[in-house]
């Protein structure tokens, strides 16, 4: 994953093309020192084209945990195949999704 702070926001990009049970472990420890650390974060998941319960779960746990200390995630530059699976379970209507990274950092300082 690649990490870079835009003002007071931390941008987390994934790299790879899946979040799955078969790697959602090793991402979920590599961005959890940032949800300790970090009030807001977006998370840009523009190389993502599959993702499954486990991919789900992991921005999830990044909502609650943020949530807990006043913070927030959000997510943006969505490929079509994971916007349908959010559109499914309906994760759009929990975790903000925007188009661009831009939107996504912006809404934060609209707050």
């Amino acid at each position: 994953m690649i990490v870079k702070k835009e003002n007071e926001t931390t941008v987390i990009e994934v790299e790879s093309a899946t979040l799955t049970a078969a790697n959602s472990k090793e991402f979920k420890a590599a961005i959890e020192p940032y949800l300790d650390t970090e009030m807001n974060i977006v998370i840009n998941l523009s190389n993502v084209t599959f993702l499954d319960s486990s991919g789900l779960g992991i921005f999830l746990f990044c909502l609650k945990k943020l949530n807990q200390k006043g913070g927030d995630v959000k997510l943006c530059n969505v490929t079509k195949p994971v916007r349908v699976l959010f559109e499914l379970v309906r994760l759009h209507q929990i975790i903000e999704v925007f188009n661009t990274e831009e939107e996504a950092l912006a809404s934060f300082t609209q707050k």
